[in-house]
């Protein structure tokens, strides 16, 4: 009877949660809205993931597969429905795939039945995990991820040191894979997007090299490759498109988020930057602006951070950080931008192509010193001193 008992409340626990309705938040700066509650959490996995439901077996209902964070989604629009391929992480450490969809964006995400099985390549991946989602213009839907595995040339006895790679797959119904080798790269790599449309007739991958797992090293920042097959993607020449400076939001690694949005004045992107604090290494979020006809040359990049942590998404298992690799820009131009916080949970806010246009051409660019702050500052005070001298 205990048994019963505890299911029942189990379930209507967990059927409130998936059935709540998103509030929205006003923002004083008004570029984009942040919704009050996370769309995915742990607890959104179905309970016949984490529970033997056999009172035979599991007398007590306890917990037999624990799962311990649900974030870093890539995202896209399918069949009507919003779906989300979120990086679910158990207690044991290991990461896995799953698909969740809602029907309006913002709420009501529900876990499909069973997580992804991705097929195997090469030798067997220890860990996978951040899937950018890619509607290609061939007319296949194309996941990268990392893939790490432990270095193989590692001292005895480390057993933190590890390879990443960057893991292409293909689908045309999310369910069955097709695994292609992993992107041939001389360096480590691991936030790998796909652009989705071909150019000079070729696939275009953004990469990000490092000279190691987890640091960039000599890696400029976000880079630019052409490869001929997908099905055996090979970096042979890397531009970089995107670079990191001294004492910015990205000094110490940055990386392509989604796939870039197409737009009539420019390919708008979003990306992650990360820099070193007391408090360890922050990630933020931030938009530039690339060519429509040569999507590897920036034409326009705000200065700062577009949205970092604040409250609640400060705190989880590594924290202080915003992560994304999904969005959809729907046809009425809103923009529905999926971000982690804190290794833990996904959110979601709201914008408009409109709205971050004018952000990325608007805003001044970052003028690297103390005094070009100041001068930038200026220049927007003595505007607002004229209007309001002249009556306005």
């Amino acid at each position: 009877m205990l048994f019963a008992e505890r299911l029942k409340k189990l379930n209507e626990k967990h059927n409130e949660l998936v059935s709540r309705k998103n509030v929205p938040v006003e923002c004083d700066h008004n570029l984009f809205i942040r919704y009050a509650y996370p769309v995915v959490t742990a607890d959104h996995t179905p309970l016949v993931w984490r529970y033997d439901l056999n009172p035979e077996t599991n007398p007590h209902l306890l917990q037999r597969f624990g799962i311990n964070a649900a974030f870093n989604a890539g995202a896209i629009k399918w069949n009507g429905k919003y779906i989300l391929m979120v990086r679910v992480e158990g207690y044991d450490r290991k990461s896995f795939f799953a698909v969740a969809e809602s029907p309006n964006g913002t709420d009501n995400f529900i876990f499909w039945n069973r997580p992804v099985t991705m097929p195997e390549w090469g030798e067997p991946a220890t860990n996978i995990y951040d899937m950018r989602l890619t509607a290609h213009q061939d007319g296949w839907i194309y996941g990268i991820f990392c893939v790490e595995r432990k270095d193989p040339e590692a001292p005895a006895g480390d057993l933190s040191s590890a390879v990443a790679s960057a893991g292409i797959a293909r689908t045309k119904d999310f369910v069955k894979w097709e695994r292609l080798p992993d992107l041939d790269s001389k360096s480590h790599q691991r936030n790998v997007v796909l652009h989705p449309e071909f150019v000079q007739g070729k696939y275009a991958l953004y990469t990000r090299p490092q000279d190691g797992f987890i640091d960039a090293g000599n890696g400029g920042g976000i880079c630019w490759t052409l490869v001929d097959d997908m099905a055996n993607a090979r970096v042979t020449e890397e531009l970089l498109v995107n670079k990191r400076y001294y004492h910015t939001i990205k000094e110490m690694k940055n990386g392509e988020g989604p796939h870039p949005i197409k737009t009539k004045k420019g390919w708008l992107h979003l990306a992650h930057g990360v820099r070193g604090c007391a408090a360890g290494l922050r990630y933020v979020l931030y938009l530039y602006l690339t060519d429509l006809e040569e999507p590897w040359k920036v034409i326009a990049e705000p200065s700062g951070y577009f949205m970092a942590p604040q409250g609640e998404e400060r705190l989880g298992d590594v924290s202080n950080v915003l992560f994304s690799n999904g969005w959809i820009c729907d046809e009425d131009g809103k923009v529905y931008i999926y971000y982690a916080s804190s290794d833990t949970r996904m959110h979601v806010a709201v914008s408009s192509v409109e709205k971050l246009l004018d952000y990325c051409f608007n805003t001044p660019q970052d003028g690297l010193t103390t005094g070009n702050s100041v001068k930038t500052l200026n220049l927007i005070i003595d505007k607002n001193l004229t209007l309001n001298s002249n009556g306005q």
